[in-house]
């Protein structure tokens, strides 16, 4: 660090967890990398819960030039919220960076960063960036807001990642596909939800809803596969109640994104949307993370442009 300007460093925050251990090996690798393109860099590791937003926020709050997710999802939401957390204190904007190493690795794919450590090393080293939306999630364990950066799921959805994160094997959409299978077979009846959004209201049991600002969820399935992350707009797959059998038909769907136009599947896209449970519960996920698992009323809003992220060119 000495002798160094600060304004030309990026921060490598690493999470060697992610990935089932695959961040803490790949780390001697990105060093290689970024060394032989001559970036100015640190490295740092994560040690604990919410330590990547600490991180991330001390880093703008200091004046780098950026920060660099190594990780998953997770790891890049909490990195996310971190950024936000030092530019609504001190107004301080930071360029994040993401190398996927992760399970999904779902805001990547949507942010358009190819796959492979090399690669993304050249994009870091190209400077290259663009604007692109964030979102917000109000209530449940968070009165005060998380931010997230790919996708929400309420019910079905939440439910599969949480029990994809309790597997401690397998990679890619592995994970969420044998967790949606164990869902499945102890699926609860659906709660009643009230969905308000751009003066539409659905009073129905809908056993899941996805608000995505990225394409994708779980590595493979594409919950809004025309979603774009600059338009401003959070796009929405909303499930009616349904049999264990449809809704295992409706996943393969999701798998080729053609689930919109089946008979028991709302679209749309809406700047915000709120989601009350008039019976039951919430459980919501965003990004991967628990936002509850026994909420009653969330309120999701788009931010738009709020992150400047290192990215390829657009083709």
């Amino acid at each position: 660090m000495r002798n160094r300007p600060i304004d030309r460093i990026l921060r490598i925050i690493v999470n060697p967890a992610a990935g089932k251990g695959r961040g803490a090996h790949v780390a001697p690798q990105i060093e290689h990398y970024l060394e032989d393109l001559g970036l100015e860099h640190e490295i740092v590791f994560t040690e604990r819960r919410m330590h990547a937003a600490e991180l991330a926020r001390e880093a703008a709050m200091k004046g780098y030039r950026g920060v660099v997710s190594v990780g998953g999802d997770g790891t890049s939401n909490e990195v996310v919220n971190g950024l936000m957390a030092a530019r609504a204190r001190r107004r301080r904007s930071c360029i994040m960076g993401v190398l996927r190493v992760g399970t999904g690795n779902d805001f990547a794919h949507g942010a358009g960063v190819p796959a492979g450590i090399r690669a993304e090393c050249a994009v870091l080293a190209s400077g290259h960036t663009r604007k692109i939306d964030l979102a917000k999630v109000t209530g449940g364990d968070y009165p005060e807001g998380r931010y997230f950066c790919n996708g929400i799921g309420i019910g079905f959805d939440a439910r599969v990642g949480f029990r994809a994160q309790q597997l401690t094997w397998g990679a890619g959409a592995v994970p969420y596909v044998m967790g949606a299978l164990s869902v499945l077979a102890h699926y609860p009846e659906p709660s009643l939800l009230r969905l308000e959004y751009d003066g539409t209201v659905i009073e129905e049991r809908l056993p899941q809803v996805s608000v995505m600002n990225g394409t994708r969820l779980g590595g493979a399935f594409k919950m809004a596969p025309r979603a774009l992350m600059d338009d401003g707009l959070l796009d929405l797959c909303i499930v009616r109640d349904m049999g264990r059998l449809r809704i295992l038909y409706l996943i393969g769907h999701y798998i080729f994104g053609t689930q919109h136009g089946r008979s028991k599947v709302i679209g749309g896209r809406t700047h915000s949307i709120d989601v009350t449970a008039l019976d039951g519960t919430l459980a919501i996920h965003a990004d991967g993370e628990t936002i509850c698992t026994a909420g009653k009323k969330v309120r999701i809003e788009v931010v738009e442009k709020a992150l400047e992220i290192l990215c390829p060119p657009a083709p």
